[in-house]
């Protein structure tokens, strides 16, 4: 791989973990997504960089259980699914504003798509002890 793409991704991996870190505290900051764009970039930079994330506790806490199949937590898959709801909500009152009603259609059609993979499509695993 050339070394720009390298640099490339390991900046793009350190910028996606900072925004988890941060969306981890911040309630309407999807941290999951950002950790999940955090591990690909990473993995994408080194073999070395991907093992490293893959053993802090961010990757722990918030992908091996979804990575590796077992699904998700009930807490989890509500709390991402409340900051989904949340965030495309801007979407739905500025383009409803402003009259774009077929974009209101399509972002309900997404949204309704994306409440429906996390029902139906994730595991729910139980809660730990």
């Amino acid at each position: 791989m050339k070394k720009w793409r390298m640099y490339l991704f390991r900046a793009l991996g350190f910028f996606f973990l900072g925004l988890g870190i941060v969306g981890a505290a911040v309630p309407l900051l999807p941290s999951f997504i950002f950790f999940l764009l955090a591990a690909l970039s990473f993995s994408k930079a080194s073999p070395k960089l991907g093992a490293w994330f893959r053993s802090t506790k961010w990757y722990r806490e918030n992908l091996e259980d979804y990575l590796s199949g077992r699904g998700m937590t009930r807490k989890a898959k509500i709390r991402l699914m409340i900051t989904l709801t949340l965030m495309m909500s801007v979407g739905f009152v500025i383009m409803g504003s402003r009259g774009i009603y077929v974009g209101v259609i399509v972002l309900s059609i997404v949204w309704l798509g994306h409440i429906l993979y996390f029902l139906f499509g994730i595991k729910t695993r139980p809660e730990e002890a």
